[in-house]
This record gives structure tokens, sequence and C-alpha cells, in this order.
């Protein structure tokens, strides 16, 4: 897709879970997934929108399946919170260069202490990540409660992580990946400037895409914090928000 579009943005940058999937195992709303797919066939087509792109934290086959969702198959995506870029116009994918073959290490030792200490509590590992390492309970409230001591356990044996809670995972990032840097490669990869991009995100991890953003959104169950910082609030959750604040980008079209 050559840009810039017609319209007054080029791009929409959208988080996956809390935006257009539920962060939980609940099923997709796939009739608004379905609008946001036509809504990027159209851009595609008549590039008089922006098409709408993820940024996730998600593992990078969740982001490619969700690209297939949405009809994007021209520009790329952030997943694993920056770790990966997946290029669904020629269906590949580049891990960021900064991640070192000894930091790739580091993971591997991370993920099995996690396992030894939390392991016999319940504690499982979200699947398919490379360079991170993002836990998982039934019950968020003992996820919230061992938070500090995980990251305690990081700074012992001095790992080089970002330890941050969402709705029902504890992510352990390395420092110097983020959705923010893979923000960075993703525009460079476009050539898209601040002031032809905008966003869509629910909880502080969406930071970087606000950021980045000249005009941002939020679904209705987004947090607070993040909702203060919205240029528009949606009075719709999760992917029916999403398909509302592209009308509002488009203009009801």
């Amino acid at each position: 897709m050559q840009f810039p579009t017609s319209a007054r943005f080029d791009l929409v940058i959208c988080d996956v879970d809390g935006c257009l999937s539920p962060e939980s195992s609940a099923p997709w709303d796939l009739a608004s997934i379905a609008e946001v797919a036509r809504h990027n066939r159209r851009a595609i087509e008549q590039r008089d929108r922006p098409i709408v792109t993820l940024c996730t934290g998600r593992p990078e086959p969740f982001a490619e399946a969700m690209c297939r969702a949405i009809g994007n198959d021209v520009a790329p995506c952030v997943a694993e919170n920056g770790a990966w870029l997946f290029f669904p116009d020629r269906n590949g994918f580049s891990l960021d260069p900064a991640i070192t073959p000894e930091q790739r290490e580091i993971v591997h030792l991370a993920s099995r202490r996690m396992h030894e200490l939390y392991g016999p509590q319940g504690v499982t590992q979200q699947p398919g990540k490379a360079a991170a390492v993002t836990l998982y309970h039934e019950d968020p409230q003992f996820l919230r409660s061992i938070c500090d001591d995980v990251r305690a356990e990081f700074e012992r044996n001095a790992w080089p992580f970002r330890i941050s809670m969402t709705w029902l995972y504890i992510n352990c990032d390395l420092q110097h990946i983020s959705k923010a840097s893979g923000i960075v490669r993703l525009l460079n990869e476009l050539g898209v400037a601040k002031p032809r991009i905008a966003g869509i995100g629910d909880t502080t991890s969406d930071l970087p895409i606000r950021e980045a953003s000249a005009w941002f959104a939020c679904p209705a169950n987004a947090q607070p914090e993040m909702r203060d910082l919205a240029d528009y609030v949606s009075p719709h959750e999760e992917a029916a928000g999403v398909v509302d604040i592209l009308r509002q980008i488009t203009g009801g079209n």
C-alpha cells in the first residue's frame, strides 16, 4: 500500500487485547471484526481512509491471525510488545535486531526460574513468545499478589527486564524492547509521521500508541488513566468500540 491517503490519517495503530479482542478466552466479536475488515478493504482499494494495523503484546502468530481477521494484508504490525514485526504483504516476520542471542538465553533462564517458583502454584506461561515471559493464573488477584516478588527476583538476578501487570497477565519484557521501539520500526518501514497517525488503546501499556499518534481514542472499557489522555472515548466496549472509533475518524462513512 502506498502512502499517503486522501484522508486525515494514513494509519490507525490499534491494540488487540481489550480493543479488538477480549484479553480473556471469551469469543471474538466477529460482527465487529468483520466491520473492521470492511474498513480495511475500502482503505486498500480506495485509499480514502487509514488502514488499521496492530500493536500488541500477543505472540507473533496471534498478531498474524488477527491481521488476517481484520483484512490487513499490506501494513506491518507490532507483536510481542515490540519484539517482532509481521509483514503481511510478504508473509514475513522480523525479530528486533537489538535482541542478542545472549539476551534470548536470559529469557530462557527467566522462564525456567518462574516455572520453578510459581508453577507449583498454578502459574503458567503464555506460549509462543521468543523474547519475553508472560505469566498467567486463573485468579488475576493471585498474579497481582506476586507481581512485586517477580520483579524482585528479576532484580536479584540482574536480568534486564521490565515487569508490568495487565488485566490478566504479568508481562516480563526486555527493558530495551517495548511497544514504543516496535512502533519506531513500524513507522520507519512505512515512512509515516505522527501527524498522519491515529491510535487506539485501553491500558497504560498502550501509552506508546498514544505518544506516537496525533489523535488517540479508547473503547469504553479502557483504564481511567487512558480515558483521561484520549481525544475520544467510545461509549462501546472492545471491538464494537473500535468500530465506533473508526466511524469517528471517517465521519461515519
